[in-house]
């Protein structure tokens, strides 16, 4: 039988299906104890917690469940407040739970290409949080992937369990300290969803201008499991491919993805999401606002597979081009293999019309300040599945990050 590392050995010049590739030998994986842990968020840089507060970060820990941050491959804070929910890094929960070792590269395969494969082969970090049975968590639990120091490559094998009965709200940022020009971040991230649970997963990106990203998502689920994903990036990227696939397997399940993306500078953005309807009755919707400026470049996917009967799927994109040098790419798939189920898609790309600039104009504000408006509008989405006062923090954050627009 071959190992998952040999597997993943043979897999390291794997280029993936899509996406720019990228030389990871140009970047140097650091050792997991690289730096010192500290006591509180609050102990960190000035400029750190900044940055950490811009991708929704509280570092006063007010309102938080739990807290986790990783330094390059260093887990350097961590902090579980409330009963009924786990957290710990991946090496931690690994010594901890010996059945732990079932899920690692269930959902997601370690051979898919060489940023899973590299992932495997690299100092194992990473998260792991798990909602014990019947619990409700309204705070959320806030993790944080942040890349300390110029030339990084990050990797990151996040493992995130919601038992039956369950339900956990999580909120995870990904950034970059200030100093930090060239850097790659490759974070593995595998859900599992059991029996009548819930999670809603909001991320948001702000790295630097010269960092690679290859975030790897993989999201299995049981009978009348909700799996909710919010995804936000508005800050420049040199290149981005991510295309979680949430497996629908169970009966009755729900599947909701939202991102919101504005191209700026010379970004390249390749960002999707793909739902297998496996189960009957099970459902998915898919939106996606993009936004494109400067040079930047952006290809939004989205692919439903409908493979039950009952299953229902919706796949939105709605892009919004600001520049002429600046381009985006409409990519939607819809597959149907059975009878009784139904599959749609909505797309359109376009430019802020003439005619709405001026009645704004009309009104009194200058011409940008009606390009702003008409922007944030555009990319005002709701914000499904959380309670009120986290839908209205996180709705001030997207606010805080389209800042400047």
């Amino acid at each position: 039988m071959v190992s998952i590392k040999d597997k993943a050995e043979k897999a390291l010049n794997k280029k993936a299906a899509i996406g720019e590739d990228i030389d990871l030998e140009e970047y140097e994986t650091m050792d997991v104890d690289a730096y010192d842990h500290v006591d509180s968020l609050e102990d960190l840089k000035k400029s750190d917690k900044e940055t950490l507060t811009s991708v929704g970060i509280e570092t006063e820990e007010k309102g938080r469940a739990a807290s986790f941050l990783q330094m390059d491959q260093s887990e350097i804070f961590l902090n579980n407040m409330y009963p009924g929910v786990e957290i710990m890094s991946t090496p931690q929960a690994l010594e901890k739970y010996d059945w732990l070792s079932d899920y690692m590269w269930k959902v997601m395969q370690v051979d898919a290409d060489k940023y899973t494969a590299t992932t495997e082969m690299s100092p194992l970090s990473g998260y792991f949080i798990r909602s014990l049975p019947n619990t409700k968590m309204e705070l959320p639990i806030q993790a944080c992937m942040y890349i300390g120091d110029d030339q990084v490559r990050q990797t990151a094998h996040n493992i995130i369990i919601a038992e039956e009965n369950s339900e956990i709200n999580i909120i995870t940022g990904c950034s970059t300290a200030t100093h930090v020009e060239n850097a790659a971040h490759i974070g593995v991230s595998e859900f599992y969803l059991k029996k009548n649970s819930k999670v809603t997963f909001t991320m948001v990106h702000n790295w630097g201008k010269e960092v690679n990203v290859r975030p790897r998502t993989g999201v299995m689920m049981d009978d009348n499991s909700t799996y909710i994903s919010n995804y936000i990036l508005t800050s420049p990227v040199r290149n981005i491919q991510a295309y979680p696939t949430a497996y629908a397997n169970g009966d009755n399940t729900k599947v909701f993805f939202q991102s919101i993306l504005a191209g700026k500078e010379d970004s390249n953005i390749d960002q999707g999401s793909r739902t297998v309807l496996s189960g009957r009755n099970s459902q998915s919707e898919m939106i996606t606002r993009a936004i494109s400026d400067d040079e930047s470049t952006i290809i939004t996917r989205g692919d439903l597979l409908g493979k039950s009967h009952d299953a229902r799927g919706h796949l939105e994109c709605m892009g919004l081009i600001l520049s002429d040098d600046s381009k985006i790419y409409s990519i939607p798939e819809l597959r149907g293999e059975c009878t009784d189920m139904e599959l749609s898609h909505e797309a359109a790309v376009g430019k802020i019309a003439e005619d709405e600039i001026q009645y704004l104009m009309a009104r009194g504000l200058t011409e940008d300040e009606a390009a702003s408006m008409i922007v944030r509008g555009f990319l005002d989405i709701d914000i499904k599945g959380l309670p009120d006062e986290l839908a209205k923090e996180t709705k001030k954050l997207m606010e805080l990050s389209m800042e400047g627009m």
